[in-house]
């Protein structure tokens, strides 16, 4: 919630200034505590990396969007509001309950201006039954502004003052006080200061003294009771403020996750803007994701000038690398300081979606919340306070629902398993198409005019749905309809609008939530053939043989294969079953010369039914060697600050240089993990060091660690700190 240098009177420098005595007839109100059952393992949920944030919707709207639209389009998440309890603030001088009321706690009850406990544990079990994860935004640095009026409550009525909070129960010494763990008067002065920006209050909050076990093992003991209730993940607010060590400690005395036993997904939010590494998002991975703030803002420039940037973006200087982000186009702290995307762009915004969710970068999430024309603005509510139920339009915004981001979602599903773009084809400034391997296509057009264009696809012949504009059912498309032929589609993209298309959107194929693929007709094989080949710059790779589906022997009706990285090529045809094939590969130039594979020719014989896949070599070709992938697996224990890496001889390992050697994460602690692709063949030297709170590197003692890469396929190093 926190912004790297506020604004002088921007969405939370007035965060608390004005904030009006809570008084119901002159007497606290207190809600009884209600109790929730712990939640239940049951159900399967969806195999997608996908969130709606559905921002201060309430929980019986966030249950009924899980049952109506998340769980149906295969979203693996949604992101909801802050549940515990927080201030109320009826008549402060930036309106009626601001929006920010919310990040202010005042207990760790689950009684707030969205719902009580029975209610958000509902809502979570709805939400699994629908097969959707529950991630929740968690206000862990601080409590409530120390400049509150005195006889501020809560929403449950809970009295408080500057740094005692008896409902929790915190005192005076549970806070980093100014003038004492503080170096300054309570302000942060310095943004790349490390002690002001980790022990100072961030806009007045009372700042948790996150060094002490108490503190950590109450903030915990909270995180811990949304995980009995079934939560799966947190998007954790304002963690630059907190101490790597010290947010890694609360880490590690977190339950695994009821439905799935596994450890609570992390969503870290490190504000951009600083200039000291130790405080930018990529020194923060150890203990999580990240949101991309660079991204968001890359974003927001190509769609306010020219798109066709986009395929420049490996080149952009992100806030981490894309296995480490949560990404967004907006959030609610950045549409309100206007620089990223926000629903006010209209068809920009829209659009930038799609992409969002078809480009490789980071785990994609949808924002959702409500219509406002003052930044502070609260939700719609009720004379309480209370947020009332989401009614789509007018209000509340819910592009999450839309028929395009749904057939994205599932599009975004389809795809996850490349990550990596291919043919990225700029028709022009506005209007630009790309594939993820075999998986996915799609074309997006940012102009005011409609556009024809001829893209490759990557994908295998036949007709496929149009997710943009409707979807795959049983009898056809309830949309557009794009066919490729020979791995190409001349599609006209509609102005300010998009197409795509994927693997599991075709006509007469029921739509699935999950990642399964689409079945195939019980009367053809669909027989996958990936060969490895070295084809020059101008040269596309077909397979060809003695079978119409196969182009019976000529080259201008062969199959061409989907480039997938690596000197790898793949693709899937339906063949019928119980057929001898005979079938070649070759290269073919865009003028129509042919070479064709040495050797005779290759054969099999298609099964009855099911699928049948084929892994070959182009014979003639020289195939660089595939990278190992090696793991590192160290059983670590550090001190607070301590973060553990490898470096070893060869240059995928630093060359022996500290400043250079990778980060190991520390998710699953005392082990601390990472994969790093290394030369096969080769012999390996390696040491694990721990970097230092004060920048300085211990290393483990003894010789160095050392081992030889195979030639093909992968290797694990379990190790334990010498």
């Amino acid at each position: 919630m926190e912004t790297a240098r506020p604004h002088p009177v921007g969405r939370a420098g007035r965060l608390v200034l004005a904030a009006a005595l809570v008084a119901v007839g002159g007497t606290a109100v207190v809600a009884a505590a209600t109790t929730a059952s712990s939640a239940r393992a049951a159900v399967v949920l969806n195999d997608s990396e996908v969130t709606a944030n559905l921002w201060q919707w309430n929980w019986n709207s966030v249950a009924t969007a899980c049952t109506d639209h998340l769980g149906p389009a295969g979203y693996g998440a949604v992101q909801v509001a802050p549940p515990q309890e927080s201030v109320y603030l009826p008549n402060s001088a930036d309106g009626v309950h601001p929006w920010y009321e919310v990040y202010q706690p005042v207990s760790y009850q689950l009684e707030s201006r969205f719902g009580n406990r029975e209610q958000f544990a509902s809502m979570v079990t709805t939400c699994h039954d629908a097969g959707v994860r529950v991630y929740v935004d968690a206000i862990v640095n601080h409590m409530a502004g120390t400049n509150n009026p005195p006889g501020t409550r809560g929403y449950a009525g809970t009295e408080f003052s500057g740094y005692d909070y008896p409902a929790v129960p915190y005192g005076g010494g549970d806070f980093h006080r100014p003038g004492d763990n503080c170096p300054t008067d309570g302000s942060i002065n310095d943004w790349d200061n490390v002690a002001q920006v980790t022990s100072c209050e961030l806009l007045s909050l009372a700042d948790l003294y996150t060094e002490k076990e108490y503190v950590r093992d109450t903030i915990a003991g909270y995180l811990n009771d949304l995980i009995g209730l079934g939560v799966d993940g947190f998007r954790v607010d304002a963690v630059k403020h907190i101490r790597k060590d010290d947010f890694a400690a609360i880490l590690s005395r977190l339950d695994d996750t009821v439905a799935e036993g596994r450890r609570p997904y992390v969503a870290q939010e490190i504000f951009d803007g600083a200039n000291n590494p130790e405080l930018q998002a990529r020194a923060f991975i150890g203990n999580g994701d990240v949101l991309d703030f660079a991204y968001a803002k890359g974003i927001r420039s190509a769609f306010q000038g020219s798109i066709a940037t986009l395929g420049d973006i490996p080149n952009w200087n992100l806030d981490a690398p894309s296995a480490n982000v949560f990404s967004m186009v907006t959030n609610h702290d950045l549409e309100r300081d206007g620089v990223v995307l926000s629903y006010k762009d209209g068809t920009d915004y829209v659009l930038a979606n799609y992409f969002a969710l078809a480009y490789p970068h980071g785990k994609p999430s949808v924002f959702d919340s409500f219509t406002w024309s003052n930044r502070n603005q609260s939700p719609p509510h009720d004379g309480g306070g209370y947020v009332t139920d989401t009614v789509c339009g007018g209000a509340w915004n819910c592009l999450s629902q839309s028929t395009g981001i749904k057939g994205m979602v599932g599009w975004a599903n389809a795809a996850r398993s490349v990550q990596s773009v291919t043919d990225f084809t700029a028709v022009n400034d506005n209007v630009i198409g790309f594939h993820r391997g075999d998986r996915a296509w799609i074309g997006i057009n940012d102009s005011g005019g409609t556009t024809t264009a001829t893209f490759t696809t990557g994908l295998a012949d036949g007709d496929y749905c149009d997710v943009i504009s409707g979807a795959a059912d049983g009898s056809g498309c309830t949309g557009a309809t794009v066919t490729v032929t020979g791995g190409q589609a001349t599609v006209s993209i509609p102005a300010n609008n998009a197409v795509a298309i994927h693997v599991n959107a075709r006509p007469g194929a029921t739509p699935s939530p999950t990642v399964s693929p689409t079945g195939d007709p019980t009367d053809e094989v669909a027989t996958t053939f990936t060969v490895s080949a070295t084809p020059s710059a101008d040269q596309d790779v077909y397979a060809v043989g003695n079978i119409s589906e196969l182009g019976s022997w000529s080259p201008t009706a062969a199959v061409r294969l989907t480039p997938q990285g690596g000197n790898t090529y793949r693709g899937t045809i339906d063949l019928p079953p119980s057929t001898a094939v005979e079938y070649k590969f070759i290269k073919v130039t865009s003028g129509g010369d042919v070479t064709w594979e040495s050797g005779e020719n290759r054969s099999f014989t298609t099964p009855a039914s099911g699928t049948y896949a084929l892994t070959e070599t182009f014979r003639g070709d020289s195939i660089p060697a595939p990278a190992i992938a090696s793991s590192f697996h160290a059983t670590v224990y550090t001190y607070f600050g301590q973060n553990v890496f490898v470096v070893g001889n060869v240059a995928e390992l630093g060359s022996w240089n500290p400043d250079n050697a990778i980060a190991l994460s520390a998710a699953d602690y005392p082990v601390w993990r990472a994969t790093v692709d290394l030369p096969p063949n080769t012999h390996i030297e390696y040491k694990y060091v721990k970097k230092n709170p004060d920048g300085s590197v211990t290393w483990e003692s003894q010789s160095n660690r050392s081992f030889t890469t195979p030639a093909t396929g992968t290797r694990t190093n379990t190790d334990t700190w010498r």
